[in-house]
């Protein structure tokens, strides 16, 4: 059962200050927190309630959820205890979720967010993406023969109307091109506030950072120490010569070095671990 690292301090991030730490974004709202809990490995809902204990705890205030993780459920029961118990407040947390490949017709998509709402217990989202910039039938898995032309700008308006609402107070996408992302800003009439991608120094985005940057688009890094124990990723970065000579002069450990490159590059991370140290 893979889990979240549950220490600030052993990445060297702060504590999340919400006035303090955020990136200002589009949708009027701030950017991600810089500590950030990745939980789509975590399936078992004693361990969600123990993870999410923990890095609370410890100073995260981002929780990065997505529906077909399938632990929305165990997520919003570990979060009702958390608020039941005073550990944190709702205000105090930064709380995203996905919109998966098979609601992508305008209909689904109110559809899919109510779900992931009614799963996680919770009135609202902050940040509601895109998960991937391409479409499959409702109902189906994405092999190819399920897969049917995206209409993204038709998507958006649907994500427009939740974040008109109220539902979901900045939206986003995830795993979009530079392309794609300018395809989508000189269509949307709310711009996408963040697009989470991967990012570490093995992959670096830098076309796409500098977009991000020039259109005031967040960049948000997922598997920022390059997905170690992946087979479909970009490798373990922590391995990399260069990373380890760094952390060796530095006195830091590799996915220390690893981590302080997304973030001074402006990236909010998306850390993950096998273990609770």
């Amino acid at each position: 059962m893979r889990l979240v690292r549950a220490s600030c301090s052993a990445w060297s991030v702060p504590p999340f200050s919400p006035q303090g730490t955020q990136a200002e974004g589009y949708n009027g709202l701030c950017a991600p927190p810089l500590a950030t809990v990745a939980v789509h490995s975590i399936q078992n809902g004693r361990h969600v309630k123990r993870s999410l204990h923990d890095v609370t705890q410890a100073g995260y205030r981002h929780i990065d959820c997505a529906r077909v993780y399938g632990n929305e459920k165990e997520i919003g029961l570990a979060l009702k205890k958390l608020f039941a118990e005073g550990v944190v407040k709702r205000e105090d947390l930064f709380i995203t979720s996905k919109l998966w490949n098979d609601h992508h017709a305008p209909e689904d998509v109110p559809e899919a967010l109510n779900e992931s709402l009614n799963d996680l217990q919770l009135d609202y989202l902050d940040l509601y993406l895109i998960h991937w910039p391409f479409s499959v039938k409702k109902g189906t898995n994405t092999s190819p023969e399920n897969f049917v032309t995206p209409d993204i700008p038709a998507t958006w308006g649907a994500m427009e109307k939740l974040y008109d609402a109220g539902k979901a107070r900045a939206i986003g996408v995830s795993n979009f091109s530079s392309k794609k992302l300018g395809d989508l800003l000189a269509v949307a009439r709310v711009p996408p506030a963040v697009d989470q991608v991967e990012c570490h120094p093995g992959w670096q985005q830098t076309k796409l950072h500098t977009f991000c940057q020039s259109t005031g688009v967040h960049l948000s890094a997922y598997s920022p120490l390059g997905s170690p124990g992946t087979s479909w990723m970009n490798g373990n970065v922590l391995k990399e010569p260069v990373i380890i000579s760094i952390a060796e002069k530095l006195g830091k450990t590799p996915a220390q070095v690893a981590l302080r490159w997304n973030i001074q590059m402006g990236h909010s991370v998306l850390p993950k671990s096998t273990n609770e140290g």
